[in-house]
């Protein structure tokens, strides 16, 4: 029982616990607003619908945040069927499992369901057409949700860093500890996200009725080689940055050129815009928390 006046907690399970957001959503400091649940893989399988049924029946979220997902965007080339199996399945079962417990679903996507061939930032509403097997997979699993549930959430994001798993920017400070030069892509335009940026969103989201679609990344727009640049100059390192293009880097799954995102529903909302991503990296430079 709560005392008269006392506002009760939200109780927020995620899924993929382990992972880089899903750690961050679960080690956040709520300030004893929420009470969050991690469910890592070995707490709960996605691919399986009756485990998801019971493990949701049994806690009985106000919200899920379903940051499960297979993230391996080159491997899900050769491996389409497990991509579709967690991103698409996966995403339906908890979409489903949360429903019938009348819990609300946030579910984490990306800007790989666009093709990246735009120079203008994507709306939330405007046509996708994703060109890899981790795009399409992802665009199943926000069209199971959008048909399955009615309280819904759908928050793409891009180019995410933190403090938990292996990112863009522990990889730039790991090679620069190694190297005296380093050349990083010149050509694809897009907007990093830092985890702990997206986490108090993401539950200031759930907090709300304001379902829908939403394209949640840091302000400002860069390259791969501007955000390389930022973290050697904020890091103090010495090594160098050189600029290449996309094809001196060919890669199974190819990566999209523009994949900047406007930020529309965020405004439309009245909710605050994340920081520009510059002031984020500074954040995570000195809040690195590197073991995790």
């Amino acid at each position: 029982m709560t005392a008269a006046g006392e506002k009760r907690k939200l109780k927020v399970a995620v899924t993929g616990a382990n992972g880089q957001l899903g750690r961050e959503l679960v080690l956040l400091d709520t300030e004893g607003r929420f009470e969050i649940i991690g469910l890592s893989r070995t707490e709960l399988d996605i691919t399986d619908l009756e485990q998801c049924r019971s493990v949701l029946a049994r806690l009985r979220p106000d919200a899920v945040i379903h940051c499960a997902a297979y993230t391996a965007v080159d491997k899900a080339e050769a491996e389409p069927d497990e991509a579709f199996r967690i991103n698409a399945a996966g995403t339906r079962n908890i979409a489903v499992a949360a429903r019938e417990v009348g819990a609300k679903l946030c579910a984490v996507s990306t800007d790989y369901v666009f093709d990246g061939t735009g120079t203008v930032p994507y709306k939330e509403h405007d046509q996708t057409n994703p060109r890899t097997v981790y795009g399409q997979s992802k665009l199943a699993g926000e069209q199971a949700v959008s048909s399955l549930h009615d309280r819904y959430f759908i928050v793409r994001t891009s180019w995410v860093f933190g403090a938990y798993g292996n990112n863009f920017v522990k990889t730039m400070l790991k090679l620069a500890s190694e190297r005296e030069r380093l050349k990083v892509v010149a050509d694809q335009w897009g907007s990093p996200t830092y985890t702990r940026d997206l986490a108090i969103f993401l539950l200031e989201l759930v907090s709300t009725d304001y379902f829908g679609i939403y394209h949640a990344s840091n302000s400002g727009i860069c390259t791969w080689f501007d955000f390389a640049k930022a973290i050697m100059e904020e890091s103090g390192s010495g090594t160098r940055i050189e600029p290449c293009t996309t094809e001196e880097y060919p890669r199974p799954a190819p990566r999209p050129h523009y994949s900047v995102m406007d930020h529309g529903a965020i405004r439309s909302n009245g909710f605050k815009p994340l920081p520009h991503w510059r002031e984020a990296l500074r954040h995570y430079l000195s809040n690195p928390r590197m073991g995790g």
